[in-house]
């Protein structure tokens, strides 16, 4: 992969989607007072499939998983009895004050911060019904809590977000971590084993005036749920197995080829949120692979990989 200075020299978009620029991190403002160029969006990647859009002064959250305590995961000793851990002052650097969160699924590395932002700021929580089940146990007020199943389209003036029903990584052996949904409220999760997958969406967000981005949290999906959605920029997730097949093919094809191709989820989100983001061994090369795959069935779209917090403009 080309070095910082060659990223940030090379992320340049084609045809109608304007350049993609990368500000250094010590020239960006402060994150809570931050404000997106008009009709434009800025994009700021967390770590895992986490993302903080601002349009305009307005914000959105993408799966902020930001506390990225340790489960061993990384290490060969998982832990499924992990504590759950919330580090607010992490997050309340970070988020600025967001009036929406996307959950995709409700694994730790997604949801595990959620009901600490929801009930903080104030912000509405976009998920699945487990999503909301797993929200009322943590504390969120029913009237912030959206439950959604795929196919809503839904408008918040400066941007729309569409959902799409989707699917969840699978590993090697064929299946997941902690599979299951929660159809009524649970008692307060405790930990990661707590946190079940609560099946899996996909957003498309369109900023007006601006680009559609696609966002994924999970690396599988159903080709018929993303005809015609045609993003200029598709958050692609890596995926840990190769049980998904033709996984970049087809799902490059079902989104039209996006002029922007980005790939998340392949950073080790156990450990501190600090730039050049660490990869395991295995999911260097798995990132390898996945980025020839992208260049080989699209080698129109522009490949980025981001760094953390570097805002992005579309």
């Amino acid at each position: 992969m080309p070095d910082r200075r060659d990223f940030i020299r090379t992320a340049v978009a084609a045809a109608v989607v304007p350049a993609a620029v990368a500000i250094p991190a010590a020239a960006a403002p402060a994150a809570p007072a931050f404000a997106a160029p008009a009709g434009r969006g800025t994009f700021r990647w967390f770590g895992t499939a986490g993302w903080r859009i601002d349009v305009g002064r307005r914000t959105l959250l993408v799966d902020p998983y930001l506390s990225r305590f340790d489960t061993g995961l990384f290490t060969g000793a998982f832990n499924p009895s992990t504590a759950l851990t919330v580090k607010a002052d992490t997050i309340a650097t970070r988020i600025g004050s967001p009036e929406t969160v996307l959950v995709t699924h409700t694994h730790w590395d997604h949801f595990a911060d959620v009901p600490h932002i929801a009930t903080t700021t104030g912000a509405r929580v976009v998920g699945t019904l487990t999503a909301y089940h797993l929200g009322l146990a943590g504390g969120v007020p029913s009237g912030k809590l959206c439950p959604v199943k795929g196919g809503e389209v839904l408008d918040f003036g400066d941007y729309t977000v569409e959902v799409v029903a989707s699917l969840h990584s699978r590993n090697a052996a064929y299946s997941m971590a902690f599979p299951g949904v929660r159809v009524s409220q649970p008692a307060p999760p405790q930990t990661i084993a707590d946190l079940p997958e609560g099946d899996t969406l996909a957003y498309q967000v369109r900023i007006a005036g601006g680009p559609s981005v696609f966002f994924m949290g999970g690396s599988d999906f159903v080709e018929r749920n993303l005809s015609g959605l045609n993003p200029d920029v598709a958050m692609v997730a890596l995926p840990s197995s190769t049980a998904t097949g033709d996984y970049v093919p087809r799902l490059l094809e079902a989104l039209g080829r996006p002029k922007v191709v980005v790939p998340v989820h392949w950073d080790n989100f156990e450990t501190e949120l600090r730039n050049p983001p660490q990869v395991a061994p295995a999911d260097a090369a798995r990132l390898d692979a996945l980025i020839a795959a992208v260049r080989k069935a699209s080698p129109r779209s522009q490949v980025i990989r981001p760094e953390y917090e570097t805002p992005y403009t579309f």
